[in-house]
């Protein structure tokens, strides 16, 4: 599923180039993905301007200049891409928004787990897909305070609580495997057994982990493309995510050649971390 990092990476490929365009023209090429496109959606974006373009979470959030937000879930396996005006929609292609310029936005979505919606911007932060969620792991709200107080009293192991929306957005499980290596935690500690330090090297880790993903266009392991078409290149730099058997990179940098990068499973999701450096 993409995460923070290819949501945010997509919403960055395109804000300099779609922002006050105009869409034209809507093509819905079937009636539902996830859940039914809304009522009325052709009508409330044809010929109207895309003011902006942010990212809430794992949402992107196309603003529009009637007051509404276009809001895109891309599920499972769902690609967003800029296309030129010569471009043929393909089987998977769902929903295309055509712009006055002739270029195209293309939502593809094979296993059709994403979602459209249409939410008035006075509404944003109490929709049902909003109103839960946690504060935005790249913003100054996030820090060790914040995490360690979201953690408290939690007994879930620390690798599910950070993946868990209502206490942070957007960590999914590639990058919580990496952030709590970073930050030399063991992902079966108690959340709320973390001491503050930990609390503030794990939220710190985080961010690093985030920023670099994104500099390298997010990661693909299999459907993930930038706003380009082009591959994320952050599976390139995992530390411990999918290595299982491969030597640790940290421990041996100091000398321990036999420490290794080992799988788990929690709560049905694989987990990736050196026993012998994440503590």
């Amino acid at each position: 599923m993409p995460e923070l990092p290819e949501v945010e990476t997509v919403c960055r490929g395109l804000r300099p180039v779609v922002t006050g365009q105009v869409i034209a023209r809507v093509a819905v090429r079937r009636r539902d993905l996830r859940h039914p496109f809304p009522a009325g959606l052709k009508r409330h974006l044809e010929s109207r301007r895309m003011m902006s373009i942010t990212r809430r979470a794992k949402y992107i959030l196309i603003h529009l200049d009637n007051g509404y937000v276009l809001v895109i879930h891309l599920g499972m396996s769902g690609r967003l891409v800029l296309y030129p005006a010569s471009y043929k929609p393909k089987t998977h292609d769902h929903f295309i928004l055509y712009l006055a310029d002739g270029r195209q936005i293309v939502l593809n979505d094979a296993r059709r787990f994403g979602l459209v919606d249409l939410v008035a911007v006075d509404d944003l932060d109490s929709h049902g897909l909003f109103s839960h969620l946690g504060p935005e792991p790249l913003s100054r709200n996030f820090s060790g305070a914040v995490l360690g107080r979201a953690l408290a009293g939690r007994t879930a192991a620390i690798k599910q609580a950070i993946m868990d929306q209502r206490l942070v957005v957007g960590v999914g499980n590639i990058y919580a495997s990496e952030a709590l290596f970073q930050a030399g935690i063991d992902p079966q500690i108690p959340a709320g057994m973390l001491r503050p330090a930990q609390c503030a090297a794990l939220a710190g880790s985080i961010k690093k982990v985030l920023q670099q993903a994104i500099k390298a266009g997010g990661s693909t392991l299999r459907d993930h493309r930038q706003a380009t078409g082009e591959q994320g290149y952050f599976q390139h730099h995992f530390m411990v995510y999918d290595r299982a058997g491969a030597p640790c990179p940290r421990c041996s940098s100091g000398g321990c050649e036999q420490a290794r990068i080992v799988r788990i499973i929690q709560g049905g999701r694989a987990s990736f971390y050196c026993p012998a450096c994440q503590k």
